[in-house]
């Protein structure tokens, strides 16, 4: 992204691909061409391994949401997602990232991964999301 990403927000929200507090733009104007580059192979998330190194993620888990994401939560359901720690990968990734447009639904694979969380669970989203970036799917 480019470094002044964060204050050119406010004039994008418009464009938002997802209703609900949650922000995604398909042809983000505040990504770089490299910054495409690797998004379109899904290699713009290796650096988030530090923080699943650090313990602050996991490899498998609940999207993050930014602060503004949270700070935006109009329903006290909407927390539950923070119950675990957000992942580099989920259901929500697998299930289509670019096609999920709508908060609610979002909330709902990430509360159906907490409800079903098991090691089977983890080692198949995980093996998902190895294909999916091998075949370059998503945006």
């Amino acid at each position: 992204m480019y470094h002044d990403a964060e204050s050119r927000l406010p004039a994008l929200r418009n464009g938002n691909h997802i209703s609900g507090p949650m922000f995604k733009l398909k042809n983000d104007p505040r990504v770089t061409p490299i910054g495409r580059k690797l998004r379109s192979r899904h290699l713009d998330e290796l650096p988030q391994f530090w923080n699943v190194l650090r313990g602050e993620m996991s490899l498998v888990g609940t999207r993050p949401p930014t602060e503004d994401e949270v700070a935006a939560y109009y329903n006290h359901h909407h927390h539950r997602r923070l119950s675990m720690k957000p992942g580099l990968t989920g259901l929500w990734q697998l299930n289509g990232n670019g096609k999920v447009n709508d908060f609610e639904d979002v909330l709902k694979l990430d509360c159906q991964y907490i409800d079903n969380w098991s090691f089977l669970l983890d080692f198949k989203i995980i093996a998902g999301t190895v294909t999916k970036v091998a075949r370059g799917d998503g945006w």
